[in-house]
């Protein structure tokens, strides 16, 4: 029993009790009833004398007879039900104008008056020939139609009737009710009903049940809290190579998973997208064909030579140039991106900035971000190598012209353009936008968004892709990590690092499995 899924039952009770609750009191209860409530039943004589008691003690018959212990009552005749009530609803033959009767046992009906309606309409239903009247001592009410809620009342003047003992506690027995409803509740008996001055003890039940589920609920979380891992997770440590520009999303991913899941560890050991393809095909060859505990992610598809690498799409990553705050640019056209990285400009005078002179920052050839930029901005041209360690002075016996250094990690890239006067560099777009010291350049006039990228109007932008060394487990950390970048959480995360999740795209087909 420890895998039943009580929460979910417990939240179908807590939909379903109410619902049939619903049904069962207006629909099946509720659904054509006659009601009466007795308002008042109270006799004339004073418990107290007063002397204000003036009429009350001179209530006599017409033909001027006293009346013996006389008393008074007030009877409401109401539609309670969910229907309403029409006069061909009264369960008596068709010829007979009555629908309810009413006997006061002990006692005699000395007169009586309608005396509310609750809508004027009603007025017409006691009529001369309607058949209202009192009858041996009985009222008879006509068949009256009766909307929702709507009521009537009957005021009647009783005397005790001679041969009726005087009651102990001054009390009469209680008027009875003669009349029926075709399909109505029960046997279709005109029901007693009651005045609610209180919460009705359903309503209660009803919350006192529904506090039950929420209590209920909250056990069971507690309960599934000393249980360890949810279904999905896998216990285990995966190792995490490759891309630096995907590294913040990495980190931030791998710590919620290992928060929800305390059995998983990981290692993050991201130095570039080919140095994490290196590494995934030697543990897997290491592992003598057995999918090792490792993924590796890529700025791009992995390129040939990586025969037992297996991709997938995990989002849509943009990368932009970054620009040195003393450049005075903030827009190249591709043609200008392309004659920077050939050194044909050797100052940013050339292109209406600054006179300073133009220094180029990139990253090492197992770089994804380079190859990406490479191949979408050069349009398959290779940069040429670098000429500098500082990224401000030639390296002794380097070939004079335009300063080119490498770094080996998109922070490292950022760190240099930021603090090297007339530099120009590349990274991740999110990267970028956080770190102080560096202008984000336009291509073309398109800022780096994923709108533009979706729209086709920017060009640098690459598939993030995770690599698994075959197919691994489905219960295995490795599958269980992928499936958790795609779910929401994962999902979130991908987001908040200026990424978007492939599925999210206007043109999916962009985020290209290989």
């Amino acid at each position: 029993m420890g895998g039943f899924p009580w929460e979910v039952l417990l939240a179908v009770l807590g939909v379903v009790v109410p619902i049939f609750a619903a049904l069962y009191e207006f629909v099946v209860v509720g659904r054509k009833r006659l009601g009466y409530r007795v308002q008042m039943d109270t006799t004339a004589t004073d418990e107290v004398h007063s002397q204000y008691a003036d009429a009350l003690q001179e209530l006599r018959q017409a033909d001027g007879r006293s009346l013996v212990d006389p008393s008074f009552v007030l009877l409401r005749v109401e539609n309670n039900g969910a229907t309403n009530i029409d006069t061909s609803d009264y369960a008596v033959l068709d010829d007979d104008k009555v629908g309810v009767r009413v006997r006061f046992p002990g006692r005699r009906v000395a007169g009586m008056v309608v005396t509310e309606l609750s809508d004027a309409f009603l007025r017409h239903s006691f009529g001369p020939e309607s058949g209202l009247s009192v009858r041996d001592g009985v009222i008879e009410l006509p068949k009256v139609p009766l909307n929702r809620s709507a009521h009537y009342k009957v005021l009647a003047v009783l005397e005790r009737l001679p041969e009726e003992p005087v009651p102990p506690d001054g009390e009469f027995r209680a008027p009875e009710v003669v009349g029926g409803i075709k399909g109505g509740v029960g046997n279709g008996g005109v029901q007693e009903t009651r005045s609610q001055t209180g919460t009705p003890r359903q309503a209660v039940a009803l919350v006192g049940f529904l506090v039950l589920v929420v209590l209920g609920q909250f056990a069971v979380s507690l309960g599934r809290e000393g249980q360890g891992a949810p279904l999905d997770c896998a216990e285990g440590r995966l190792t995490l190579v490759g891309s630096t520009a995907f590294s913040p999303v990495l980190e931030e991913a791998s710590a919620a998973y290992a928060g929800t899941c305390p059995g998983a560890a990981f290692t993050l050991r991201t130095r570039g997208s080919t140095e994490g393809l290196r590494a995934l095909e030697s543990a897997g060859r290491e592992a003598e064909g057995k999918p090792p505990a490792m993924l590796a992610f890529s700025d791009g598809a992995k390129g040939e030579g990586y025969p037992a690498l297996l991709p997938r799409p995990i989002a849509f990553s943009l990368f932009t140039l970054v620009v040195n705050e003393d450049a005075g640019v903030r827009d190249l056209s591709p043609e200008q991106i392309r004659r920077l990285y050939a050194g044909e400009v050797g100052s940013w005078s050339e292109f209406g900035g600054a006179d300073v002179p133009v220094r180029l920052v990139g990253r090492y050839s197992d770089s994804g971000t380079r190859r990406t930029f490479e191949q979408q901005v050069l349009e398959g041209r290779r940069e040429p190598g670098d000429t500098s360690d500082d990224c401000r002075e030639p390296a002794p016996g380097a070939p004079r012209g335009v300063i080119r250094c490498a770094r080996g990690s998109t922070g490292e890239v950022l760190d240099a353009v930021a603090r090297t006067p007339g530099a120009l560099g590349y990274s991740e777009a999110g990267a970028a936008e956080e770190h102080e010291g560096v202008l984000l350049v336009r291509i073309d006039g398109h800022a780096a968004t994923l709108e533009n990228a979706d729209h086709g109007a920017y060009p640098f932008w690459e598939t993030e892709y995770a690599y698994t060394y075959g197919e691994p487990a489905a219960d295995s950390p490795a599958a269980s990590f992928l499936r958790y970048l795609t779910n929401e959480v994962g999902r979130d995360v991908i987001r908040a690092h200026g990424h978007r999740p492939c599925a999210e795209l206007r043109n999916p087909v962009l985020c290209r499995p290989t």
